[in-house]
């Protein structure tokens, strides 16, 4: 049973695509495209610095008329970052998406909030509760049958 962020992250994996804050727009563009994902973390020297996503691009670049050929991710990625940790629930996490408006939440060390050491989107959240919602419904079956 899945419950627990360190729970989903050893079931998926713990891969964390990321960019520095230097990167150009494009390129992190390229990354997410070939990974066929919607944000990366921004990590600058080892630490978290913000999340660039698909939202970043189209509200801060295109709207803007700027370049993303030119445009550094540090101009347009969200600093403000909302994490948690591998001890979190999973409800916990649905909670601050759903609350936040957010789609993808870094996972971070519990003795540094700066070290990511995961990565969760709002598909593998919602995933994961409809597996769970469907392992309890078929408990349910077996106890009334039996």
């Amino acid at each position: 049973m899945i419950t627990k962020v360190r729970d989903m992250l050893n079931a998926k994996g713990h891969a964390v695509y990321s960019v520095t804050s230097d990167t150009k727009v494009i390129d992190a563009l390229s990354l997410l495209v070939d990974k066929n994902i919607g944000a990366l973390a921004v990590i600058d020297g080892g630490k978290l610095a913000g999340i660039f996503s698909e939202r970043d691009y189209a509200r801060k670049v295109i709207l803007q008329g700027k370049s993303s050929r030119e445009t550094p991710v540090s101009d347009i990625m969200t600093r403000r970052v909302i994490v948690v940790t591998p001890d979190d629930s999973i409800g916990a996490c649905m909670e601050l998406m759903s609350g936040n408006k957010i789609r993808h939440l870094p996972v971070v060390s519990p003795d540094n909030a700066t070290e990511v050491v995961g990565f969760l989107s709002i598909s593998d959240i919602v995933r994961t509760i409809i597996a769970e919602q469907k392992n309890t419904i078929e408990q349910l079956q077996q106890y009334i049958q039996s």
